[in-house]
């Protein structure tokens, strides 16, 4: 995938770096739309296995769709977002591509390894919240203080749409260690200033668990340890990369 820099080579012009841009832009939508008309072949499935956090975290509750359209609608929406995650691989790779010959080798040995990380952080971030947290937030905010005599009805959308915006959530807080990389990199943060507040940001961690878990300690722990090993794991990062941190253990 790492191509080497163009330093040396001739210059494209600037036309043709629009047009290297536009073909690369084509295969990829291309890649996209084979992926989404294979995941419509497979919705039914597709369906049923991103019921599993409603399933675990609120089995009595049904699924329901209020409009004509609405179901094929969805379908063809999951299908489209799922074609655009399968096929980020080739969109990620075909953007590097293009704009690595612009970049000094310096750059691309830094560059390319916070991009593989950046992306598997933010997967694990979305598993997390898709198999362990998404359960114990629906299960709290469907299932506590109804109203009596009231019974909740789910619709398709809203609970895709919910499901969707907590793994980007997630998937986003867990691209701690990376933005600590580069903000310790400007010198903005150091890894004393971040030990400081480590206090804080275990209240904040609490804080969060205890509002998305269920009342018992250990969904809160469950969903605390990796929020908090993703801070202390950021203060490593700041510490061996960090811009001052030489500053600082020389004093």
């Amino acid at each position: 995938m790492i191509m080497a820099p163009r330093g040396k080579s001739k210059e494209m012009p600037f036309l043709d770096h629009l047009e290297e841009f536009r073909m690369r832009i084509l295969k990829t939508l291309g890649i996209v739309l084979v992926l989404a008309i294979i995941s419509y072949m497979f919705s039914d499935q597709v369906f049923e296995f991103l019921q599993y956090p409603l399933k675990k975290g609120a089995p009595d509750i049904k699924l329901h769709f209020f409009g004509i359209t609405e179901a094929f609608t969805l379908r063809f929406k999951l299908s489209l977002l799922i074609g655009v995650f399968l096929g980020m691989p080739v969109l990620i790779y075909h953007l590097w591509q293009f704009v690595v010959p612009g970049l000094l080798e310096s750059e691309v040995k830094v560059a390319f390894p916070l991009v593989i990380l950046a992306t598997i952080f933010f997967l694990i971030g979305a598993s997390f919240c898709f198999f362990v947290v998404a359960r114990y937030g629906l299960r709290y905010l469907i299932m506590t203080d109804l109203p009596p005599n009231t019974q909740p009805v789910i619709g398709l959308g809203s609970y895709f749409s919910f499901l969707m915006w907590m793994m980007i959530a997630f998937g986003s807080v867990f691209e701690l260690p990376v933005i600590a990389f580069f903000l310790g990199r400007l010198g903005i943060i150091h890894s004393r200033m971040m030990a400081k507040g480590r206090h804080f940001a275990i209240v904040g961690i609490l804080v969060v668990a205890a509002i998305i878990t269920p009342p018992d300690v250990f969904s809160q722990i469950t969903v605390s340890i990796p929020l908090y090993l993703l801070y202390e794991i950021s203060i490593v990062v700041v510490r061996m990369t960090g811009r001052k941190e030489k500053k600082f253990l020389s004093t």
